[in-house]
């Protein structure tokens, strides 16, 4: 099972990016700070709201001057040579200039897949140029800061910029994301678009200007759980209590593989770990893949864990699943001692639905 690199949607490999940008002929130039956003629990309610699909990729602006197409990540880092066929169809775009903000993503049987993102970040230029072949990527653009005619529109409203960005020619050099007013069409997406891979929906307000740097839109996740066995631990760096749960899900095979990490417990909660967790010390924990060390993708941490008696069981809270193991930490959520430890496999974690949603969103 191929271990996924565990980063941040849209947050690259540092030494991947280095190569800074030329100048552009346009008013706004790169590295330019894209408008963020702030988590909320609920979809917002109420006049004034324009909602649009949570798109799970490598956030991008698409900066465009005649042949000049320049593409930047959000952490302000050159992307463009390692989606040279987003550049192509970019150049190819009757408009001859523009600033675009949207989400490179790789469409992959219907779904969004992010592993094959992550795939395309490589340093050496054969790969790249096979993998845009391969795993093409396409740029799905939700807002407009630079016009056709070169002018800037940050400080307009949302609802003109998003009619701007519908008058471009038509083309097929990248996707238009759906938006809405009605918050009825947010709540179907969040409930029905889990099999196409979207992360959520992104809620601005439609008189807005675009707000560079700033969390001036907000953004509303799925919440999703998982049952997993608790294959081992590592302890905190001081004070001797216990770190992290090592979280663990069983295959076919029945061979317990480490997929993730779970931390988030108080003070209080961590110390009475240590009488949970000790008492179950027992090689080998994982028996298919263990947990690994630090590599360039993550921060530096010890390789050194505690295997357990695979006999915890405890529900959690996750945001991603990608390439056999969870993204990002998980929320613990409760002790599971009526679920069965063979219980906890893949497949609750298999998208349900139709596959065809994320097509029939596109087209609308």
């Amino acid at each position: 099972m191929a271990k996924s690199p565990r980063v941040e949607a849209g947050a690259l490999p540092a030494e991947a990016l280095k190569e800074p940008f030329p100048p552009i002929r346009l008013p706004l130039q790169p590295p330019y700070p894209p408008m963020e956003a702030a988590s909320v629990v609920d979809i917002p309610s109420g006049p004034g709201w324009r909602y649009e699909p949570k798109w799970d990729g490598f956030r991008c602006l698409a900066f465009k001057a005649g042949d000049q197409v320049l593409l930047q990540s959000k952490s302000g880092q050159p992307l463009g040579r390692y989606f040279p066929e987003v550049v192509d169809a970019l150049r190819a775009h009757p408009a001859r200039r523009f600033v675009l903000d949207g989400e490179l993503v790789v469409l992959r049987e219907g779904r969004l897949s992010f592993d094959d993102l992550l795939q395309r970040i490589h340093p050496a230029e054969s790969r790249v140029q096979k993998l845009s072949a391969a795993t093409p990527a396409t740029l799905v653009v939700f807002d407009l800061l630079v016009d056709a005619h070169g002018k800037t529109l940050v400080d307009r409203p949302l609802s003109e910029r998003r009619k701007k960005l519908e008058a471009l020619p038509a083309s097929t050099s990248f996707l238009l994301s759906p938006a809405s007013e009605d918050r009825a069409a947010a709540k179907r997406w969040m409930r029905n678009l889990a099999a196409s891979g979207l992360d959520g929906v992104i809620a601005k307000r439609a008189d807005a200007p675009y707000a560079p740097g700033e969390r001036a839109m907000l953004k509303i996740k799925r919440a999703r759980t998982a049952d997993c066995v608790v294959g081992g631990f590592r302890w905190a760096s001081a004070g001797g209590e216990v770190g992290s749960l090592l979280l663990g899900l069983y295959d076919a095979e029945g061979k317990l593989h480490h997929v993730g990490f779970t931390s988030s417990f108080n003070d209080r909660d961590r110390r009475a770990l240590k009488d949970v967790v000790v008492p179950l010390r027992e090689p080998p924990g994982f028996t298919g893949q263990a947990p690994g060390g630090p590599s360039r993708w993550s921060t530096k941490r010890s390789t050194a864990w505690e295997p357990l008696r695979p006999s915890l069981v405890c529900e959690v809270q996750y945001d991603h699943f990608t390439g056999g193991r969870f993204r990002h930490g998980t929320g613990f959520l409760r002790w599971r001692p009526d679920k069965s430890p063979m219980a906890c496999g893949y497949e609750q974690l298999k998208p349900s639905g139709s596959r065809a949603a994320l097509k029939r969103l596109l087209r609308a």
